[in-house]
């Protein structure tokens, strides 16, 4: 019993991080990349997980392909994909108040079954 409530309340805090903004400017960023037999597609999700809003969003995708957004609100969360013919290697973003991420395409893995697999 006691090893199951300490598994709960790891998990319980590492689940708060993403509810509970503990900063005032941060930025979650995940780019994923699918690839299939016959085509690639990609997307970015971008969260706002500061407490304040976010302003003067610069995505650069890579390859001169970039995008600019001007806020983004606490909580609020966009998907975006990559411009077609875009290498997708990487996502760089910043925004004001010094937020800046830089993350690597990641690859999920196949299942058994599905498309691609």
């Amino acid at each position: 019993m006691g090893v199951i409530g300490i598994m709960a309340a790891i998990f319980g805090f590492d689940v708060m991080k993403l509810s509970v903004a503990t900063q005032d400017y941060a930025l979650f960023v995940d780019p994923i990349i699918d690839k299939q037999s016959l085509f690639v597609t990609g997307r970015i999700t971008i969260q706002n997980i500061g407490s304040q809003t976010l302003t003067n969003i610069h995505v650069n995708f890579g390859a001169g392909d970039t995008l600019d957004i001007k806020t983004l609100k606490s909580g609020q969360k966009i998907i975006l994909s990559p411009p077609p013919g875009n290498p997708m290697e990487f996502v760089m973003i910043n925004a004001d108040h010094d937020v800046f991420v830089n993350k690597a395409y990641r690859e999920l893995p196949k299942m058994v079954g599905m498309m691609g697999s």
